[in-house]
């Protein structure tokens, strides 16, 4: 007997006792559990109790014919492979089983051996839905997800450039800060293309060492270096009739860069160790946080790819230029973070988190939202308390002067001070919601002359 990869419930409906037994004998494992019926209504009663996978049916039963049984199990469950069994075969009998759903189809007498093909063949055929229903679901919430830059005031020129992208199929350049969505904003564009339901692969070309990278991308055959043990398509290949999302693209080394220029060029790829050209169909966007243009002058980024990736260029401005997008980010990340938790922002809240300068962008808004979700109890969420620095307390277009401003040494101290009173003394919980440790914690107090005055003020407040 083959093992199966997955825990089956396999139902066998057939008045032949003796067969009903033999078979589940055989087909019984670690993987697989196996149940009997000998009429039609008995085996519709255990459909209708757990979630059968597979059924044998046979085709002649007392109680009424399979083909008439055959419907009311697929609505118990229509992802359920029935294999219908008979020994009266024919061609109508086959047809008339596959019109009313059947999977495939067995004529007794039949070696196990067949049978357990036809059960593996099920099982397979399970598997892809299985992992192609996951991927359309997967597909379906990062469409979803897109749905955040959609509206945001202060990304309207940026909006245009993405409708505009996603109507071509032109590479494209997505620059911006760290943190800024640039993935986003990719995602967006394949999910409004005519190829969203084809894949998407992102790929970060900083994250792979450069002896790797290139077979990641390209493939590799079968013994091309130490390691490749079998044949493995690249991201170009699995890419195919999608978007291949190409992050971090000035991490690329030169001499990998020649080579995406040529597949740009010429829509195919060579496989590391092979000989056979094979052609890909894949939209390519890549994105960066640095300045290529200046990679371009340093000659440390070829300047034939910059133009060919640059076709349609959009840059997301950073956070602290479109502050007034922070209240829907907000709003955003609580829905989908707090799920069913009545969660929401005062006003001043709001005003305070609208006065900082988020260095982290809005990777670093979603951060202090989910931190604050985790930490925080009540209605009422505080994430300006995680905040890296006190919010400014004067409008970002009229700069203090010079005697008001406070040196970043006193906003440490103080915020520090805000933080032990908040816990009550408790260094532990105090270190925790700073994000030091507890030793480097101990060591501002000291360094502050913090250590017995706030510890002492703490205590009593208790």
């Amino acid at each position: 007997m083959k093992t199966h990869n997955t825990k089956r419930n396999i139902l066998i409906i057939d008045d032949d006792r003796i067969f009903c037994d033999t078979a589940r004998d055989y087909l019984t494992s670690e993987t697989m559990e196996v149940f009997t019926a000998n009429t039609g209504s008995d085996g519709l009663a255990i459909c209708s109790q757990r979630r059968m996978e597979i059924v044998l049916l046979d085709q002649k039963l007392p109680d009424m014919e399979g083909v008439s049984l055959c419907p009311s199990i697929l609505k118990q469950n229509d992802q359920t492979k029935i294999i219908f069994v008979t020994a009266y075969p024919s061609f109508d009998n086959a047809v008339e089983a596959i019109k009313v759903g059947a999977y495939d189809y067995l004529s007794k007498p039949f070696e196990l051996e067949a049978l357990d093909i036809a059960i593996e063949k099920a099982s397979r055929t399970l598997e892809l839905e299985r992992i192609e229903q996951f991927q359309s679901y997967k597909d379906d919430k990062e469409g979803e997800e897109t749905i955040l830059i959609r509206g945001q005031e202060g990304l309207a020129e940026t909006l245009k450039l993405v409708d505009l992208a996603a109507a071509v199929d032109a590479t494209v350049l997505v620059t911006g800060e760290t943190g800024t969505g640039k993935n986003v904003i990719a995602k967006s564009i394949h999910y409004r293309s005519p190829s969203k339901g084809k894949a998407f692969i992102n790929i970060n070309c900083a994250a792979f060492p450069e002896n790797l990278i290139e077979a990641e991308l390209f493939g590799c055959e079968k013994g091309a270096f130490t390691g490749a043990v079998t044949a493995r398509k690249g991201i170009f290949e699995l890419a195919e009739g999608g978007t291949l999302f190409l992050d971090e693209i000035g991490a690329m080394p030169l001499h990998l860069q020649s080579k995406l220029l040529s597949v740009l060029e010429d829509k195919q790829i060579r496989r590391i160790g092979g000989g056979s050209i094979r052609p890909v169909n894949a939209r390519i966007i890549a994105a960066s946080n640095a300045d290529l243009e200046d990679d371009v002058k340093n000659k440390t980024f070829r300047n034939d790819l910059y133009y060919r990736l640059s076709v349609i260029r959009i840059h997301i401005p950073p956070l602290r230029n479109r502050l007034q997008d922070v209240p829907e980010l907000c709003d955003f990340f609580i829905r989908k973070t707090a799920k069913d938790r009545e969660a929401t922002l005062s006003d001043s809240e709001l005003s305070r988190l609208m006065e900082y300068e988020w260095p982290g962008n809005v990777r670093e808004l979603k951060n202090v939202i989910e931190r604050s979700l985790i930490i925080q109890k009540g209605a009422v969420l505080r994430p300006s308390d995680f905040l890296k620095v006190r919010t400014s307390s004067f409008p970002a277009s009229s700069p203090p002067a010079e005697n008001d401003i406070i040196s970043l040494e006193e906003i440490e101290k103080d915020y520090i001070i805000q933080a032990l009173r908040k816990f009550s003394g408790n260094y532990t919980r105090t270190s925790r919601a700073l994000g030091i440790s507890l030793s480097t914690l101990k060591r501002k107090f000291k360094r502050y002359n913090l250590a017995h005055t706030e510890s002492t003020q703490a205590t009593s407040s208790k």
